[in-house]
């Protein structure tokens, strides 16, 4: 517990090495010992090397004494000092109590103009909501060749915070990457690592609603010192400040005061500092000071790699075939894969139906982007049969009649050519044939194409219906 105490003071000494000059700092406050802290109490105790030392902070830096200590240890705080003292050649220790109990003062209106606010002239609430999601954590952050660099960076970063060369650590990806997982469990991870540590996460969003009702309540300069103090700052989606001059000009203020108070400050954006447009060079370079990380994509096999990952966090039990099929269709996207198999967990409880690829195709065909997500054989047999007027239900029967054996040859061939599947599995999806049916099915029809120009035409026209390139 005596650690803990020892950082919330090593804390304080940094709060005050920020208000003084550096020779007052090594003069008066360099020399204090920390003691102890009785939590019972509120009670603090250092020691000083002498009585003028202790006189002269009483005398001149009582209140900022009482400020700090307000914000970093809490409200009511007794600040108790140990004086050595010297008669001849015998020491002794007195013991006195400051004039000056730290508390929490109420913020006063000020009009500093263009003057940048120190970091006491208002004075934040001990107590922080990080606004982190304790379930987003480097634990279930699966990974792969797509975030290795990433996910060993922000590692070092929570470990430590603030002392590394990737400060600032600038993360860019596509939608649906991990970029707010990766994040998020950096700051869980700093927070249990530290937890005196003021750690924040906020979204660029929410930032810029309270800058706007800071200034609309003329209180920015509250708005500015809080965000000040923080001493992990991570910001979400930052692209969205591009068209936004005025937060981008508070927000430069702030990151040149975490920075050169050694602060860590993380930031997730779709793209790449070069084609944030709109923002100024001098934030840029800044941004680019630190480190630059690109989180790809999930692979196919990482995509298999988390969905296990999820099935064994969740209990679940998905067949390997479907689980390889949700991986390539879900166009690498983390938040497509989650949300794919929440939906095939609802659609086999509410209709008392098997976790197969029959069912995992038709929640594909619901849950990803039409404009992205592959073909699936619903899709194909949907189309066949519309085209020639026959039902899904002959063409999964026994029938032998022309026109059902022809849409049922067609389906086939077209799900050979625009799926992954194998000629099992196709054969299994269209009636329960098997592979050699679909083979025997796909040689029919290359050979009709070959010499029939209206059946070349009328597959054209099928396949124009799919929107796909041939």
């Amino acid at each position: 517990m005596k650690d803990s105490h020892q950082a919330l003071w090593d804390n304080c000494l940094q709060l005050i090495q920020a208000n003084v000059t550096e020779q007052q700092f090594k003069t008066w406050f360099a020399p204090i010992i920390f003691e102890s802290y009785s939590e019972e109490k509120h009670e603090l105790l250092v020691q000083v090397p002498s009585p003028y030392v202790y006189e002269y902070l009483e005398q001149y830096y009582v209140g900022l004494l009482s400020k700090v200590l307000a914000r970093v240890f809490g409200t009511n705080v007794v600040l108790r000092y140990r004086i050595l003292t010297v008669a001849g050649n015998n020491k002794g220790i007195t013991e006195a109590e400051s004039d000056q109990p730290a508390q929490i003062e109420a913020p006063q209106a000020s009009n500093r103009g263009n003057k940048a606010p120190t970091t006491l002239d208002a004075v934040v609430p001990q107590q922080l909501n990080p606004q982190l999601d304790p379930k987003k954590t480097f634990q279930n952050f699966i990974e792969g060749e797509s975030n290795k660099l990433s996910r060993t960076v922000g590692l070092s970063i929570a470990e430590h915070p603030g002392k590394t060369t990737f400060n600032p650590f600038f993360l860019y990806g596509p939608s649906g990457c991990g970029k707010t997982h990766l994040i998020n469990a950096i700051g869980v991870r700093c927070k249990e690592t530290y937890p005196h540590k003021r750690v924040l996460y906020v979204s660029a969003r929410l930032f810029q609603v309270q800058f706007t009702d800071s200034v609309r309540q003329n209180t920015t300069n509250d708005f500015i010192n809080f965000y000040q103090s923080i001493d992990v700052l991570i910001v979400d989606d930052i692209q969205e400040w591009m068209n936004s001059p005025k937060t981008l000009d508070t927000f430069f203020h702030i990151f040149n005061h975490l920075f050169r108070n050694g602060k860590q400050i993380i930031l997730a954006s779709d793209r790449p500092p070069v084609d944030l447009q709109g923002m100024k060079d001098r934030l840029l370079t800044r941004f680019a000071c630190g480190l630059i990380a690109e989180l790809e994509k999930p692979n196919v096999q990482l995509c298999v790699d988390i969905l296990n990952a999820k099935c064994r966090r969740d209990g679940l039990h998905i067949p390997e075939e479907v689980i390889r099929y949700i991986a390539e269709t879900a166009n690498g996207s983390v938040r497509d894969l989650e949300g794919v198999v929440n939906s095939l967990m609802a659609y086999s409880i509410v209709y008392n139906t098997n976790l197969d690829m029959r069912l995992a195709e038709r929640v594909i065909k619901r849950s990803v982007k039409i404009d992205n997500r592959p073909l699936t054989i619903d899709d194909i047999l949907e189309k066949v049969c519309h085209h020639f007027g026959v039902t899904q239900q002959n063409v999964f029967s026994k029938s032998r009649k022309q026109p059902v054996v022809q849409v049922r040859q067609i389906s086939m061939y077209l799900a050979q050519k625009h799926t992954k599947m194998s000629a099992a599995r196709i054969g299994q999806l269209i009636g329960g044939r098997d592979h050699s049916t679909v083979i025997h099915s796909c040689n029919t029809v290359e050979k009709r194409l070959k010499i029939d120009k209206a059946f070349v035409a009328e597959l054209n026209s099928i396949e124009t219906s799919f929107k796909l390139k041939k």
